[in-house]
C-alpha cells in the first residue's frame, strides 16, 4: 500500500490522473468552450488559467485563438499540458508557480480558475489572499471567472462512499464534512492490481453567499452567480457554483 501527499504532492496527480483528468473532460472543456456564453471571449484575449493542469482548458483556449498563459504549481501535469499543446501546435505559456508567488499586475484580460482548484490553502486567508492576486492580475475591466463546487451541491452529494471503475482500475472515494461545513475531507483508494494506493484531500468549501463575498471583498464588482456553465440561475437544479466579476476601470 502505497500513500501519496495529496495536491500538493505530484505523486497524487499521476497515480489518479485517469480518474481526474479523463478524456471525457478534455472533450468536454473543448465543448464548453464552444457553446458557454460566460466563457466566449473576443478572439486574442490575454488569458491567464491559474491552476491549469494538464492544459484541459488551457490548450483549447489557445486553439480559438487566444493568448494563454498557464499556471500549475506541479511539474508533472505541466509536462503533460506542454505534450498537449504541442500535439495541437499551438503556442502557449506555462509557469509552474505557486498561485500566490505568481505576479503579473494588469496583464490579463480574462482570469480563469477552473473545476473547484479554489480553497486548498490550509489558512482560509490564504484562499482569500488567492483572490486578490486574481484581482491583481486582471487589468482595469477584465473578466474572472471561477468555477467550484459549490456547498448547497456539495450537500447532496456527501452520501456513502462513491465507486468508480476504469477498466480494471478500482476507486473509492469517501467524503466527510468537517468544521461545521467549513471544509470537505475526501478519502480515495484506488486499487490497481496489486497495488492500493491512498490520498486523502481537504479543502474549503463556500456557499454562493460567502464566495461573492470573498470576490467582493477582494475589490472585485459586478459579481454574478450562475448554476452552470448555460448561465442557469445557482438554484435547486444548479450543475456548478460559477461567479463571474469584474475588475472595476
Amino acid at each position: 500500500m502505497t500513500r501519496t501527499g495529496g495536491f500538493q504532492d505530484d505523486d497524487f496527480w499521476t497515480e489518479f490522473y485517469d480518474f481526474l483528468f479523463s478524456e471525457q473532460r478534455h472533450h468536454q472543456a473543448e465543448q464548453l468552450l464552444a457553446t458557454s456564453p460566460l466563457l466566449s471571449f473576443p478572439r486574442g484575449s490575454r488569458v491567464l488559467d491559474l491552476c491549469c493542469g494538464p492544459g484541459v482548458f488551457t490548450v483549447p483556449l489557445a486553439v480559438r485563438g487566444h493568448e494563454v498563459t498557464g499556471v500549475d504549481r506541479s511539474a508533472a501535469m505541466l509536462a503533460r499540458a506542454r505534450k498537449r499543446t504541442a500535439d495541437q501546435g499551438v503556442t502557449v505559456r506555462y509557469v509552474e508557480e505557486d498561485v500566490l508567488a505568481f505576479s503579473e499586475p494588469r496583464s490579463y484580460d480574462v482570469v480563469l480558475n477552473m473545476f473547484t482548484s479554489f480553497g486548498y490553502f490550509e489558512d482560509p486567508a490564504d484562499n482569500a489572499r488567492v483572490l486578490e492576486a486574481m484581482y491583481a492580475a486582471l487589468a482595469p475591466g477584465g473578466t474572472l471567472l471561477l468555477d467550484v463546487a459549490g456547498k448547497e451541491l456539495l450537500a447532496r452529494k456527501v452520501t456513502p462512499p462513491k465507486v468508480v471503475r476504469r477498466g480494471d482500475d478500482l476507486l473509492v472515494q469517501t467524503d466527510t464534512v468537517l468544521d461545521d461545513w467549513a471544509r470537505l475531507r475526501s478519502d480515495w483508494v484506488l486499487v490497481r492490481g496489486d497495488t492500493v494506493t491512498r490520498a486523502a484531500l481537504v479543502w474549503f468549501v463556500y456557499s454562493a453567499v460567502e464566495l461573492s463575498a470573498m470576490v467582493r471583498a477582494a475589490g472585485f464588482a459586478g459579481v454574478e452567480v450562475f448554476g452552470g456553465f448555460d448561465t442557469r440561475p445557482y438554484d435547486q437544479d444548479a450543475e456548478r457554483l460559477i461567479v463571474r466579476a469584474v475588475r472595476p476601470e
